[in-house]
């Protein structure tokens, strides 16, 4: 089982409540790292956090979360090593690890429901990265970090 970090802003709170439970209920550790209300809050911090703690080893992989998941996946990728990927369908979930090999999976709240958001969760963590080809590509993109 994996260790998970997790963080969302207020319109993400109530998908990341759900999450917290479904991942803990599969046996995964999850670190829930805020936000903990529907009370409005600014949500770059919370997101680099769930970056800092992949960055570092301290879980397997991260979620961030928010209205659509595009900022939160922006606040993410900021923190040099995280590959976040804004996934709300199978589709990009999936082509996010098998090519990417995405460490943080972004998601809106108010874009996916409860059902498909544990199924790209699911996805995501049960997808294995390609390498190959893909591996180049994201060396390049990882080389990126260094021109900043």
């Amino acid at each position: 089982m994996a260790r998970i970090a997790i963080g969302s802003d207020h319109a993400g709170f109530d998908l990341k409540q759900h999450l917290v439970t479904f991942l803990t209920l599969q046996g995964h550790e999850v670190d829930d790292q805020g936000t903990h209300s529907t009370q409005s809050v600014d949500y770059p911090e919370i997101c680099a956090g769930v970056g800092r703690t992949v960055r570092d080893g301290d879980a397997d992989w991260g979620i961030v979360l928010g209205g659509s998941g595009q900022g939160e996946q922006l606040a993410a990728n900021k923190v040099r090593g995280v590959r976040a990927a804004l996934c709300n369908c199978l589709y990009t979930a999936r082509m996010a690890r098998e090519h990417n090999d995405a460490n943080v999976l972004s998601m809106g709240g108010r874009v996916v429901g409860i059902g498909l958001a544990e199924e790209i969760v699911t996805t995501f963590a049960t997808t294995d990265f390609e390498g190959g080809r893909h591996q180049r590509r994201v060396d390049q993109i990882t080389a990126l970090e260094s021109e900043f």
